[in-house]
């Protein structure tokens, strides 16, 4: 379960503003984390607290192909983007580094900033605004992206497997 305030942002916010170009050698989040969104939002690290939700319009995370940019966003603090769309290798870095991101225009449409407290139930498939009493129905992810998310990203995804083989080889 993912509960957090709202942090919203309009479309096509790219991976340029996600995480400036000046950052881009750095891979790890305690470097990115501190420079999540300064370009579009100097402030958005001092507000942000951990399990925070971003959402955004059409197109979230367009631009270059930088897995920089949602793990600067996951960082940060932020437990899951929802937006009303999102560039497509963007949206395949966040699942691969265990940041959930929803599509949904209505969630998006009817979220405020800084004062909603958004709840999401990936496994059910359910957005809830809590501070405006409404509930969204998304399609749950596959159980497979679930177990990918949860191990946090397919690094430690794979290596749980792994691990998880290693103890059902016979021993010789």
């Amino acid at each position: 379960m993912i509960r957090g305030r709202v942090h919203k942002y309009g479309d096509n916010v790219d991976t340029d503003v996600i995480i400036p170009a000046r950052y881009c050698t750095a891979f790890t989040e305690a470097e990115l984390g501190p420079h999540c969104l300064e370009d579009l939002d100097a402030n958005f690290v001092k507000k942000v607290r951990k399990g925070d939700v971003l959402v955004a319009g059409w197109n979230f995370g367009c631009g270059s192909s930088r897995e920089n940019a949602p793990i600067a966003i996951k960082a940060a603090g932020v437990s899951c983007v929802i937006a009303k769309s999102f560039a497509r290798i963007f949206y395949r870095n966040s699942i691969n580094i265990g940041l959930p991101i929803i599509e949904s225009p209505a969630v998006v449409d009817d979220a405020t900033d800084a004062t909603d407290e958004i709840e999401v139930d990936l496994a059910q498939g359910v957005v809830r605004n809590l501070t405006k009493s409404k509930t969204y129905q998304i399609p749950p992810f596959p159980e497979m992206i679930q177990r990918v998310i949860a191990a946090g990203g397919m690094v430690e995804f794979a290596r749980q497997r792994l691990a998880e083989k290693k103890q059902h080889v016979p021993q010789k």
